[in-house]
């Protein structure tokens, strides 16, 4: 995701999914989400057992001259299933390696038993395994053309419709989407796009409108902000008077060997442009703290401690006579939480903020086509540097690096942006941590376009594995969201004669 006029070297160098997600700036999505490091799931998770699948999908589901298909990966769970005719939860994959995303989705994996549910997990176009045109699928612009959610939405409707037709007992099986961050988005607006082919979505903290127009652009850096300010004293304002000292400090040649030193640099600060790079690398750490600030121990973006925010401002507490050196010893210990938490990562890597697992090649090229998502701060409302949006810069700089302009309204236009009362059967949650909820849909639409808030939730802590630790808020989301799931089923079920079957067969199940 994409913020202000930040060029796209700054922002790799500073995103994650991304959101991520996310991240996450082509400063949306996983600005944030998406140089991720690490990405596998908390230790003391059950194991889970799947079988890895492929479909051979079109490359162009909306023209006729590309008749083409790849393999798309998915994965499929249905050890509680009840057949025929059981529900089928179904994660739409965002932009990342879709075991990742299995791995991080503890609440499908907790709710399959109760429902009797299948559970199948498919990964994006263009991402992990599921390369259109292999390893060329990067290679130009040409080759990503098909890399839109449009296209990955038809993907998922395709292979519903084949799992329908070609497993025993799915033929009237009820299909829920399920996605967290831009997967959330694409459970929402494959709902919206494909009723015929899912009965209702789960979106978790997905900013739908985080476009042009729809949401204050700086919203997104208050709430960040708002995490740091109330998890210790003066750590915000620290914070924002970190970004001058830095400048103060890295006037000089001896100043950024200092810096390159006190912060444990891979690759020392040489010049004004590592300056401006670094800035941008903090700058994105604390983004992603504030996505990732859940209450136990969590291996999400990085190995991190329950509460981190709370930990990092333990460092950042000092009053404002304190020394610019003495300020930035602070932010060094302070992004070390982030970065170092299990002590064995021997220098931080500017380059790096988040999992591997994201893929943020993808990813800036959906933010330079139709992801176009604004965000700007002013250094006042939040904590870091003024930049304001400039569409045209942003537009300038894809321009440059793919050859193509963004589309700024498409998202709009094509979902329905705040206009979408018509639809039915979909769950927007949002945590009140997490800087993602400031695109996210936070009350009711209708009565079945429901929000979910969760006050103590980072990003999409619901989709989570449950945890002793988890506030009782996130507890109540995820019981309420598998009401409205088996609501959805049973009418659904009913529709179609199904109903008293799979209850019996439950009643009889061990």
């Amino acid at each position: 995701m994409m913020a202000g006029g930040r060029s796209l070297e700054k922002i790799a160098a500073t995103c994650i999914i991304t959101l991520c997600l996310a991240c996450l700036h082509v400063t949306s999505l996983k600005s944030q989400l998406f140089t991720r490091v690490g990405g596998l799931r908390y230790t003391t998770e059950p194991p889970i057992s799947y079988k890895t699948l492929y479909f051979d999908q079109k490359i162009d589901h909306f023209g006729f001259l590309q008749d083409g298909t790849f393999k798309q990966r998915y994965l499929v769970a249905d050890k509680h299933w009840h057949q025929p005719d059981g529900p089928v939860l179904f994660y739409t994959g965002n932009e990342g390696d879709i075991t990742w995303f299995c791995n991080n989705t503890g609440f499908m994996w907790e709710i399959a038993g109760q429902l009797g549910a299948m559970l199948v997990f498919a990964e994006h176009r263009y991402y992990g395994e599921s390369l259109p045109f292999g390893q060329e699928s990067y290679s130009d612009s040409k080759h990503l053309n098909y890399l839109t959610s449009e296209q990955a939405l038809a993907d998922f409707a395709v292979l519903i419709e084949n799992l329908k037709s070609t497993v025993p007992g799915a033929q009237n099986s009820p299909v829920i989407a399920i996605g967290g961050s831009y997967g959330g988005m694409l459970s929402a607006w494959f709902r919206m796009k494909y009723p015929n082919v899912v009965v209702g979505a789960l979106a978790a903290s997905a900013p739908i409108w985080q476009f042009p127009d729809m949401v204050p652009c700086g919203d997104f850096y208050k709430i960040v902000t708002q995490d740091f300010a109330k998890s210790g004293n003066n750590c915000d304002r620290n914070i924002r008077r970190s970004w001058k000292a830095i400048n103060n400090v890295s006037s000089s040649a001896s100043g950024l060997q200092w810096l390159s030193e006190e912060f444990s640099l891979c690759s020392p600060l040489k010049n004004k442009n590592d300056a401006v790079t670094f800035k941008s690398w903090l700058q994105e750490t604390w983004v992603n703290l504030a996505m990732v600030d859940y209450p136990y121990e969590a291996n999400f973006l990085q190995p991190l401690p329950r509460w981190p925010i709370q930990v990092v401002c333990k460092y950042l507490g000092f009053d404002s006579t304190v020394s610019d050196h003495q300020l930035l010893h602070g932010v060094a210990q302070a992004a070390k939480v982030y970065y170092n938490y299990t002590g064995s990562s021997p220098c931080l890597n500017t380059s790096q903020t988040a999992t591997s697992s994201l893929g943020a090649l993808g990813w800036f090229f959906q933010a330079c086509t139709e992801m176009v998502m604004p965000m700007c701060t002013d250094g006042v409302q939040d904590m870091f540097e003024p930049e304001q949006w400039n569409f045209q810069a942003f537009s300038d700089e894809c321009n440059s690096i793919f050859g193509v302009r963004p589309r700024a309204d498409w998202a709009g236009t094509v979902y329905g942006g705040k206009k979408i009362g018509s639809h039915s059967n979909i769950i927007f949650s949002n945590g009140g941590l997490d800087p993602w909820s400031a695109g996210g849909v936070t009350s009711n639409i209708t009565q079945s376009l429901v929000s979910i808030l969760i006050p103590d939730g980072a990003h999409h802590l619901d989709l989570r594995y449950s945890n002793n630790l988890d506030p009782p808020s996130v507890r109540a989301a995820r019981a309420l969201e598998l009401k409205y799931f088996q609501k959805w089923i049973r009418q659904a079920q009913k529709s179609t004669g199904t109903g008293s079957t799979i209850s019996k067969k439950r009643k009889n199940s061990p």
